[in-house]
């Protein structure tokens, strides 16, 4: 029978290999990783990982990082959305609406 207990899912037996959360968690991380290398910024992120909280969530895990890194990242982004707004502005296409995130 389905119901008993040799056939329930408990905390005991699950793993994260289980999961599709657990994959698209990792190459997440790999992507960002990837990004990071081609930035030259591998050595500033040591603590980048994948991670499964206790409800089977993936986690990206950044980390902590010095106030260096920070600045150097945050100018990284901007550099980046300039660059996507120039390439809409030329091609005529309107930018997407900003996000803040919160929805």
């Amino acid at each position: 029978m389905g119901n008993d207990a040799t056939h329930r899912h408990d905390a005991a037996t699950w793993s994260p290999l289980d999961s599709d959360d657990w994959y698209t968690t990792r190459n997440a991380t790999t992507a960002l990783r990837d990004a990071l290398l081609a930035a030259g910024l591998e050595k500033d992120f040591p603590y980048l990982r994948a991670e499964m909280n206790a409800f089977g969530q993936g986690l990206v895990e950044l980390g902590r990082v010095s106030p260096a890194t920070a600045e150097r990242l945050a100018e990284l982004l901007r550099l980046a959305l300039a660059a996507g707004l120039r390439r809409l502005e030329e091609s005529g296409a309107e930018p997407p609406e900003h996000r803040s995130g919160r929805d």
